[in-house]
């Protein structure tokens, strides 16, 4: 009996260290992109790696086989030359799943090592097994356990190390060394345990079907595996760096940088300078063209506006598209006063026309401004801040830009916690109802009431309702509040009739929420049937806005209600944008003249509007009443118009139910 492997050719053997080496560093290249990426690419990114290291490992094995002189012809058989093959790959792939794993925990290192290892040392037996020879391998138990625990030993070391680089896809050093000792698991194993190893000679010749010729056939074999593991990695390298990474940073319709590209800008190129600018530009009423000439022409419109933005910078800075209608764009090295000129710029260009397949589109935006360090010096801080001043610019009118201040901090902060609060108010009875009377100045009675909703806070006491209705208008809270308030006054009007302190019309203001689902009509029919209270005695107020906005729909809802017998008033007549030609076809009662008329009531102007709302109401059959009246003045011009019914200071504040009992008393004469 012989051992094998006695006489080498040391070239071969650098050779096969270098190729494992090599396969190794390839494949931890590729194992760095899976801590990035999830699902179906995360696995695409172990497969690669599995696929690279085990072709790299089996080449490297049999390159090793032919590094040693052996006295006679040796043949492989293919099916278990493949077998090892899988082998190793199956073994990549568990360990690196198991050692790449997003939480790093020591056992997975150790298990991942052991399975690598192990892995090595199964497909050296089975790629040992694939020989054809005149000779019988012979195995030293103690021996082969040396050279199997060299495997799992430098493969765990090589696997401990990823905890260094497993998130960092460029060159690194510690890289480099766990592809040393899992190179040197491979080789180390390899050769330790053929030099342990023994032959018996047979001395006649064996014929085996279906075997490969040896060294030139091999070779071409290892020749292609080493060239499939090149394939693959640079296959990957390049989807890496030329398609997904398009993929995981651009927006796929403006290709512009998205939020991910957004990110990987801010922590690499954007702080350095003395100061910088972030704008969160947001187009004003794009919704209602994505509603009306569909997503379509939304889109195009999007690729405009994206194209325009880049040009409005140029190479001074970037543009990124957050989303939707969204785009942040960041000036790197910018003073304010630049700033506020490429914000105004801005505004100016957008707002020229579109051509969009035959639709003449106008669009503005609004535009919020952060600057650094000033505002922040981080991603986060800088995006908060601006998106605060983007809010102020709408809430001031739109097609404006605003540099974000303290003071807008301190306003959207006290909105962010009066939002929070507003949902928990109506829960734990925090809303009240004060109510203000409606005064017949010619015969001194009161004909009718106003309900109006007041919220006593626990910590700011009475919060405004110019403050919290329109939170409560956007976040859809108003349609609950809008309920309760109703069963509440229909209940409160009812006691006032048992009790005989007075019988007269209370109106509620209604938001355009409680025309949207079309059960307005069910919920003012089921208030009334609770409280017992006659339809007449309801009035619902209506704002020109509502009135217009969708009208045919919310014509059929008012016209049910005064069926019912329920009465309607149109409020703020004159300030909004309602039809006069469309004011005859709305089931209304009432006109409110609205107070800034009143309050500007000696100017010629103001006084011409006046009488005008009054002559249409007596001219369509519809009742007024002046909002805002303070003064006896006002009093005597309004009398002598033709208006008699009054509502405002001068004849009573809004007044909660305990005092308002009390008024009652004091002005039933």
């Amino acid at each position: 009996m012989d051992q094998m492997g006695i006489h080498y050719n040391i070239w071969i053997v650098l050779l096969s260290f270098a190729l494992a080496a090599a396969a190794a560093y390839s494949a931890l290249n590729l194992i760095s992109q899976v801590s990035h990426s999830a699902g179906r690419i995360r696995r695409l990114w172990l497969l690669s790696g599995a696929s690279v290291l085990g072709s790299g490992i089996w080449a490297m094995h049999f390159v090793g086989i032919m590094a040693s002189r052996l006295p006679f012809k040796v043949s492989y058989h293919p099916a278990m030359a493949v077998l090892s093959l899988l082998i190793i790959m199956i073994s990549c792939y568990t360990a690196f799943h198991i050692a790449a794993a997003p939480r790093q925990r020591s056992w997975r290192f150790l298990a991942g090592g052991t399975i690598l290892g192990g892995g090595i040392s199964l497909m050296h037996y089975a790629g040992m097994s694939s020989m054809e020879m005149n000779a019988q391998v012979h195995y030293k138990f103690a021996d082969q356990a040396v050279s199997v625990l060299i495997a799992l030993v430098a493969s765990y070391i090589g696997v401990f190390m990823f905890r260094r680089f497993k998130d960092y896809a460029g060159f690194s050093r510690w890289k480099l060394y766990s592809a040393m000792f899992i190179a040197l698991a491979v080789t180390g194993m390899h050769y330790s345990s053929l030099r342990t190893s023994g032959l018996h000679y047979y001395s006649w010749q064996s014929t085996a079907p279906m075997l490969m010729e040896t060294d030139v056939v091999l070779l071409t074999g290892i020749s292609l595996v080493t060239l499939f593991v090149l394939a693959i990695s640079g296959g990957a390298v390049f989807l890496d760096r030329d398609v997904l990474e398009r993929m995981a940073y651009h927006d796929p319709l403006t290709e512009l940088p998205n939020r991910h590209g957004l990110e990987r800008y801010f922590k690499d190129d954007f702080f350095g300078g003395i100061s910088g600018a972030v704008f969160f530009v947001d187009l004003d009423r794009f919704k209602s063209i994505n509603d009306t000439l569909g997503h379509d022409i939304g889109d195009l419109l999007l690729r405009e506006v994206s194209a325009r933005l880049t040009c409005c910078v140029g190479g001074i800075g970037k543009v990124f598209r957050l989303g939707g209608d969204e785009f942040l764009i960041a000036l790197p090295d910018c003073s304010i006063g630049a700033a506020e000129e490429v914000a105004q710029h801005i505004l100016q260009e957008l707002k020229k026309s579109y051509s969009i397949e035959g639709n003449e589109l106008y669009v503005t935006a609004s535009v919020g401004i952060s600057m650094t360090p000033a505002h922040g010096t981080d991603r986060s801080a800088l995006m908060k801040a601006a998106d605060t001043a983007l809010y102020t610019s709408k809430d001031s009118g739109k097609n404006k830009f605003s540099v974000f201040d303290l003071e807008m901090n301190r306003h959207q902060v006290r909105r962010m916690s009066l939002e929070k609060d507003l949902r928990k108010a109506l829960a734990r009875s925090e809303f009240m109802v004060v109510y203000q009377p409606k005064w017949d100045s010619l015969l001194n009675v009161t004909v009718g009431l106003e309900a109006l909703l007041r919220w006593r806070h626990p910590e700011h006491g009475i919060i405004s309702p110019a403050e919290f209705i329109p939170i409560a208008e956007e976040t859809g809270l108003i349609v609950p509040i809008t309920y309760w308030m109703l069963h509440e006054v229909c209940g409160q009007n009812m006691l006032w009739h048992k009790a005989k302190v007075a019988s007269v019309a209370v109106s509620i203001n209604m938001s355009a929420r409680m025309f949207e689902g079309g059960s307005l009509y069910e919920v003012v029919e089921e208030a009334l049937m609770r409280s017992g209270l006659a339809a007449h005695f309801l009035e619902l107020e209506i704002t020109e806005s509502i009135a217009m906005n969708n009208m045919e729909e919310t014509v059929a809802q008012l016209s049910k209600l005064r069926n019912l017998g329920v009465r309607v008033s149109l409020d703020d007549f004159g300030t909004g944008f309602s039809s006069l030609g469309n004011l005859d076809e709305i089931p209304v009662n009432t006109l409110k003249i609205d107070q800034v008329f009143i309050r500007k009531s000696k100017m010629h102007s103001k006084k011409a509007i006046i009488s005008n709302i009054i002559a249409i109401a007596s001219n369509l059959n519809m009742e007024v009443v002046a909002e805002g009246v303070e003064t006896t003045e006002q009093i005597e011009l309004l009398q002598s118009l033709g208006c008699r019914v009054m509502q405002g200071f001068y004849y009573g504040r809004p007044m909660p139910v305990n005092e308002l009992g009390q008024w009652f008393i004091e002005n039933t004469a």
